[in-house]
């Protein structure tokens, strides 16, 4: 603990917490200063830099990019395979667990240990991995990487500890489970097959152990050759050749027969009985063409055949669909007896799994459900009614349903807003779902001691904006806002509407949410604003629409004598406050030229509204001169005011809601007044025009499918960038309207570059002289309680305004306190007066009072608006903290400011508005995204930088805490949606269908493994039917099969040490003790230290049955000798 008054007598140029990183990691050394202030200041910091800790808690949505899929049967648990090298297990809602190969490989295939809880994957770098899943967290027990041969095909028999690994050369490798080493019994292709074969089969693309004898294993090779194994005798008990190629094999369970799927849309039927020709060939979705021909198909890419009890066989499988239909869905088709039922699917299918309740591949099979990975969703599908309805997914699967533009994340909610939203969502979902608990419900959750409502929103592509729980780790959704009805629908090819239509027009780009008040303003990409109430009531109204013209106007000739600060109103001359321009489509230049339209057209009717939000106000900017408007770039909104306010790269906007009203709308230049802190240099005489960039999708396209880009709002320049000209720089960038998508061709790195390169040039050495066509943007604005001079003695409504040149304006404001008043008398905005520097684009305000405790921005609470009236209780506002809060002692002496750039953070004293503290937060790098943030009951100043830097400072004295570099920035999209929340919280984008969240607290981390669900739970293993004694002694003795002595080290000798490599993981023994606590890691080590010890002793046994054979040999000629010698006397020897 230190106090505050200790600090300022001593503090010197060294930091006190020490440098927060060197600068080659792109952290400068931060460099916390002090001023002599009019009193002394008395807070005591509790945080240290033990209270802080970086790691990952959860991750929501559907697997990015999945490729494969596995079922564990009787644990009931899913796993999902990505591309990226992720694995996902799925079980009830709450067991959702994400682990990483740390290599960063696709996940080819994933394999089950059945009720073991571990798992196998086999990844694209040839290596196979085993994973504990008896903890909370899985690690990796072993790996073992082929370096001569590609894996192309794993397959575990059920309670076996040898693993079938098939290749791309046709060979096929045992493996150890147990000790993950390779066996020395390999089947070779060239043994498989028949000799005189002269071609070579192609990969292994199926292998499967027979139902009857486990003995006999079925290989299948990609070019139609099937081979049936006999794994003790060594040799093949047949051979099938099929001229098409084959994609899989599926066995009927009594092992007499298997099917094929082939690359011509065929499926096969093969007995065992004759095996020189299948005894029936049919092409599920192949008709027959007049000329007595089939037509050709697509490949059927998997089938399989399970049986039923009580009716027909299930015969499942993708693909099969005739070439002449272009553009047909992909489909899963069921054959089911005669009917056969094709369920079209939205997205390409990866994989599909049927699933029975038994985990023997010897008895009836009764297929319960099939589960379909699609490239961007998972649908459990219900076999048991004839309908084959899909079940409600319970995890959240379409985050990303329209792509994800931004988030925002709130911890601490009042409790009363989850149950309304759930409520009114609830009304809206669909119908139709199958009533049969979900089929996945495998793990063990429980809720946290500690949770509290935490709710997630993310805006989308489509403008909708969906409200997620995301109390307990989990997350689910609550209800969904479409912003586009507040819209008529652009109509294609009518006038105007057709040079506005955008791919997104109604796209997302920020959100600003109280929960306290339920106010909600959503900002779009075509420059609009909606203002949302909530009411649980429906109701019949007509949305208010204020159109504003808020764009720079540069003259043709800029001369030295003219007024270096030229306001931009939308009525040169003009200073006060502008009354809304009438839209109307013809208003506009003789030319053509487009001027005082909006980018949409807000529905001018009386429309009936559900309960929910329900939208009061849009605010449209519009177009000027044929230029389009500036996208916004901040945004906040202040329910006790009353007011709402935005600005972008042109300037700034506060509009009064409550009388619906514009009250300011002026360039960045004219806020300044008198007291700006530039000397604004003219440039050549020649005309300007702003090239702008739009809100870019957070999702892989045709272009780029790893980098979605956007440019910053916060760009501090707009010139041309590595020197070139204004018109090649423009040939670059695709202008259609207010919603520009870029396609530069450039990468993230050089737009990174552009925006540090801009940034140096407007900083240049002479920091008062600035280029006269630098955009100055508003970059971030916030009301409070404050004082706007350092004359007042009391605190008033201000609203802080900071721009991309690192200045910081406060505008005090004057709102009438009775509530009559209020909505009758005009809001008074007096003029600038503070005005402070930063260095860089500043990003966030935070206001502390005198003890260190935040404050409360003040809020009304809410009323619902369409509430029945009662004439005894008349409804007034109930404002909180609008007026001085309860420490008159501490608010009366002022508070704190907190101001953060993207280069420093600084802490003022109000209203002497003496700089308290400074603290360099980077030199090399920039901010992306702070926050004032509560954190083991006190607060923190919380950083993300563009070099993945993840930084804590302690308030107000800016002390390095905490700096992990944590996630280098490969897009923007993490840039967009990364944001923090209280409680040591914060969430970003980690994949256009995933959210992941961190935190960096350390009481979380320490508490993770108690929220987080149990993978394996403790099942008993269903038992084996009886077979009978007829079926059991002419089916084959598959129980005597003895893997163990074909397969292990005493019968076929080690396998090449070149062919694999062995690593151990972490999970194993030498990791094992701090990986798998409890009675499971007891076990573990119990189990492999016996098996040593019976290795041992097998040894021992070994060398004491030769020292006793030697020893009968001994005595046998000393016998034999004593004999010989026994009657002859000494001489004779």
């Amino acid at each position: 603990m230190k106090k505050f008054r200790k600090v300022l007598d001593g503090l010197t140029t060294s930091s006190p917490g020490g440098t927060i990183g060197s600068p080659s990691s792109g952290s400068a050394a931060g460099t916390p200063t002090s001023a002599p202030t009019p009193k002394e200041i008395d807070v005591q910091e509790t945080l240290v830099s033990e209270n802080f800790q970086l790691c990952k808690t959860v991750r929501h949505g559907f697997p990015y990019q999945p490729t494969a899929l596995a079922f564990d049967p009787v644990q009931k648990i899913l796993a999902i395979g990505t591309r990226t090298g992720g694995v996902r297990i799925l079980g009830r809602p709450g067991v959702d667990c994400y682990c990483q190969h740390e290599t960063g490989a696709a996940v080819l295939q994933l394999v089950f240990l059945i009720n073991e809880g571990a798992l196998v994957t086999a990844c694209a770098d040839d290596t196979l991995h085993l994973w504990n899943l008896r903890q909370r967290r899985p690690a990796i027990l072993h790996s073992l990487k082929f370096n001569r041969e590609r894996v192309t095909f794993c397959h575990l028999p059920f309670q076996s500890k040898w693993l079938y690994v098939g290749t791309e050369r046709g060979n096929t490798h045992m493996v150890n489970i147990e000790s993950f080493v390779l066996s020395g019994y390999v089947i070779m292709w060239n043994k498989a097959i028949e000799l005189a074969t002269k071609t070579h089969p192609g990969p292994v693309v199926h292998l499967s152990d027979s139902p009857k004898d486990e003995g006999k294993l079925l290989i299948g090779f990609e070019s139609g050759t099937v081979v049936q194994w006999d794994l003790r005798c060594k040799k093949a008990d047949f051979r099938i050749y099929y001229d098409e190629a084959i994609h899989s094999v599926s066995w009927h369970h009594e092992g007499k027969q298997f099917m094929c799927s082939h690359s011509d849309g065929s499926l096969t039927m093969w007995n065992l009985r004759n095996t020189t020709k299948p005894f029936q060939v049919t092409f599920p979705h192949g008709k027959i063409q007049r000329d007595g021909r089939k037509e050709s198909c697509k490949p059927i890419l998997k089938v399989e055949y399970k049986t039923s009890k009580s009716s027909e066989p299930f015969i499942v499988f993708s693909g099969g669909l005739s070439y002449d239909k272009a553009g047909r869905r992909p489909t899963l088709t069921i054959m089911h007896g005669k009917a056969i039922t094709v369920l079209e699917m939205d997205y390409p299918i990866v994989e599909f799994m049927v699933l029975c309740d038994t985990p023997y591949n010897n008895e009836v099979q009764e297929p319960s459900a099939v589960v379909v990975l699609l490239e961007k969703d998972l649908i459990v599908v219900d076999l048991t009614q004839s309908n084959f309805p899909v079940f409600e997914n319970p995890y959240p699967m379409d985050v990303h349903e329209s792509p994800v533009t931004c988030t925002a994340y709130f911890a601490d909610c009042p409790p009363d807003i989850i149950p309304i939203l759930y409520s009114i969502g609830a009304k809206h979902k669909k119908t139709g779902y199958s009533q049969k608990e979900w089929p996945i419900s495998g793990g063990l959750w429980t809720l946290g001691s500690n949770t509290y409502p935490e709710i997630i929103l993310t805006g989308h592509a489509d403008g909708s904006i969906k409200f997620w729980d995301a109390s307990a780790i989990t997350l689910q959704m609550l209800y969904k806002l479409k912003t586009s009805k507040v819209f008529e629908k652009p109509k294609p090819g009518e006038g105007r509407a057709a040079d506005l239509v955008e791919e997104d027009p109604f796209a997302v780009q920020m959100v600003s949410w109280c929960p306290q008040s339920r106010i909600f303003c959503v900002v779009g990409i075509s420059a609009h604003i909606i203002l949302y109430r909530f009411s649980k009531y429906e109701a019949n109204t007509q949305i208010v629409c204020l159109d504003i013209r808020l764009q720079c106007e540069s003259d043709d000739v800029i001369t030295p004598s003219e007024n270096e600060n030229n306001p931009c109103f939308p009525e040169p001359g003009s200073h006060s406050p502008q009354a809304p321009h009438p839209a109307s489509p013809s208003s506009g230049t003789p030319e053509g030229v487009k001027d005082s339209i909006p980018c949409l057209k807000v529905k001018d009717r009386v429309v009936r509204v559900p309960p929910g939000y329900q939208a009061e106000l849009v605010i449209q900017l519009l177009w000027v001169d044929g230029e389009p408007p500036q996208q916004i770039s901040t945004l906040d909104i202040n329910s006790a005011y009353g007011l709402l306010a935005f600005g972008n790269c042109n300037g700034l906007a506060i509009v009064d809601y409550l009388q619906k009203t514009i009250l300011l709308c002026m360039s960045t230049l004219d806020l300044y007044g008198a007291s700006d802190p530039y000397q604004r240099l003219t440039r050549s005489p020649r005309r300007n025009r702003q090239s702008t960039s739009g809100l870019t999708e957070l999702s892989d396209n045709q272009q780029s499918i790893d980098m979605e880009r956007s440019k910053s709002p916060t760009s501090g320049s707009n010139k041309p960038h590595n020197g070139e000209n204004e018109q090649t720089r423009n040939s670059f960038v695709s202008v259609k309207g207010p919603g520009r998508k870029l396609s530069l061709p450039t990468d993230l790195k050089t737009d990174l570059e552009v925006r540090e390169n801009s940034f140096s040039r407007s900083r240049s050495s002479s920091v008062s002289s600035i280029d006269r066509d630098t955009k100055e943007a508003i970059t971030t604005l916030q009301f409070g309680e404050s004082y706007g001079r350092k004359s007042d003695a009391l605190p008033t409504p201000c609203l802080w305004v900071g721009t991309s040149l690192g200045v910081v304006v406060l505008i005090p404001m004057s709102l009438p306190t009775d509530q009559e008043e209020r909505m009758e008398e005009a809001v008074t905005i007096g003029p600038c007066g503070t005005v402070l520097m930063l260095k860089g684009s500043v990003l966030r305000f935070g206001f502390l009072d005198c003890m260190g405790a935040v404050i409360q921005s003040p809020y009304e609470a809410w009323r619902d608006p369409n509430a029945p009236e009662d004439p005894d209780r008349p409804r007034r506002r109930k404002l909180v903290n609008f007026s001085p809060s309860s420490s008159q002692d501490a608010c009366g002496d002022g508070h704190l400011a907190v101001v953060c750039s993207e280069r420093q953070a600084k802490v003022f004293l109000m209203p002497s508005q003496s700089c308290l503290f400074v603290h360099n937060i980077t030199e090399s790098s920039f901010v992306l995204r702070a926050d004032v943030v509560s954190a083991c009951n006190s607060v923190c100043l919380a950083c993300f930088c563009a070099n993945g830097h993840v930084m804590t400072l302690s308030l107000p004295s800016l002390r390095p805490l905490m700096d992990v570099n944590y996630l280098p920035l490969t897009d923007m999209r993490i840039a967009r949606t990364f944001c923090f929340t209280n409680g040591g919280q914060a969430l970003y984008l980690s994949s256009p269908t995933e959210i992941q969240r961190i935190t960096y607290s350390q009481e979380i981390c320490d508490n993770l493994q108690e929220m987080l669900g149990e993978l394996f739970t403790p099942i008993e293993t269903p038992e084996a039917q009886n077979r009978g004694f007829l079926k059991g002694f002419f089916g084959g003795n598959a129980n005597t099969f003895d893997r163990e002595e074909l397969f292990g080290e005493a019968a076929s000798g080690k396998a090449s040490r070149s062919l694999a490599q062995h690593i151990p993981g972490q999970g194993g023994m030498e990791g094992m003790k701090a990986a798998a606590g409890g009675v499971v890691g007891d076990l573990a080590r119990a189990r492999i230290a016996l098996d040593e010890r019976g290795q041992r002793l097998g040894e021992l046994e070994d060398r004491t049955a030769l020292m006793m054979s030697s020893a009968e040999g001994f005595s046998k000629h000393a016998h034999e000798l004593m004999l010989k010698c026994k009657d002859k006397k000494w001489y004779q020897f």
